[in-house]
């Protein structure tokens, strides 16, 4: 199977990229500049806009699967207006250019995955929160609207005749890029501690379990619609830094005062002081197995 990879470059991109190519798929990854681009085995990379499907149209087939993961990242910078107005330009475009390639396409790829994150809830408390939950309210969430933008800039595709799931992604926990290390900076200088209260919901999923969902949901094909990929055992803010701490045989006993990260990191922190407790209610219905389902363990291994 030939699987197009936007957002390629990225951290989940990157490794999706590395585990189908040597699952023995062909694997073709979009870049702004190709030269940049660290490829694995059975991959190549293909010069491409970001907002149009021109020089990439002809690669589709009915054969041919999409993991549309393009988008600015929503982590670096605070958010002014003008990064606000690229971190949803990136990702309306990015869609806008996914369906221009598959209209042009003279047979229509077989399947879509669609980037998106749990933040399409918006806050939701204690409240345990499945595929079926609408979307946060517009005009009061910021990350809700710009997931729900994202998800509908490429839901003309089904009408192609084309399968799609979208992927609701939580925080993606990796050593080697992403949250994580930021995260785990305070506690190896011993000043690590919940963020805010702590009550709020930290919904994650380990590196090898995103790239896990993503290979399952291609190879499914009766998987379409919204899947939360997170672990299927959310934790608070509190007890996940409790874990870190654990995991990097630190204290986690220094809490980051809301005022404070709102004073730092300005509109930016609310996506820390707000969770969700998602479940993956639709991947364990479909039989997907976590290889790490507890915060803990999974900690201990990109740390061991």
């Amino acid at each position: 199977m030939r699987v197009v990879i936007t957002g390629g470059s990225g951290l989940i991109g990157s490794a999706v990229a590395r585990e189908l190519g040597g699952a023995g798929h062909e694997v073709v990854v979009l870049s702004r500049d190709p030269s940049k681009v660290t490829l694995p085995p059975n991959t190549r990379a293909v010069e491409w806009d970001g907002k149009t499907g021109e020089g990439w149209a002809s690669l589709l087939d009915a054969g041919t699967a999409i993991v549309h993961l393009a988008g600015e990242s929503i982590a670096a910078g605070r958010w002014t207006a003008e990064k606000k107005r690229r971190i949803r330009a990136s990702r309306v475009e990015s869609g806008a250019a996914v369906m221009a390639a598959i209209r042009k396409a003279k047979e229509k790829p077989r399947v879509l995955l669609q980037g998106s994150a749990v933040g399409y809830y918006g806050p939701c408390g204690d409240e345990v929160v499945t595929e079926s939950h609408p979307p946060g309210p517009p005009g009061q969430d910021f990350l809700a609207e710009v997931c729900v933008e994202w998800e509908t800039s490429t839901a003309e595709a089904e009408s192609l005749g084309v399968r799609r799931a979208e992927l609701r992604t939580g925080v993606v926990l990796s050593g080697d890029g992403g949250a994580l290390p930021k995260m785990a900076l305070p506690f190896r200088l011993g000043a690590g501690g919940p963020l805010g209260g702590g009550r709020q919901w930290f919904p994650w999923i380990h590196l090898a379990d995103e790239v896990g969902a993503i290979r399952f949901l291609l190879e499914r094909e009766d998987a379409r619609g919204p899947f939360n990929l997170t672990a299927p055992e959310p934790l608070t803010n509190r007890d996940f830094s409790r874990a870190l701490g654990r995991a990097l045989h630190r204290p986690s006993l220094a809490p980051a005062p809301g005022f404070a990260l709102r004073l730092v990191l300005g509109e930016m922190a609310d996506m820390l002081l707000h969770g969700q407790r998602a479940v993956p209610q639709r991947l364990l219905e479909m039989g997907y197995v976590f290889r790490y389902p507890e915060a803990l363990a999974a900690l201990r291994n990109l740390f061991d």
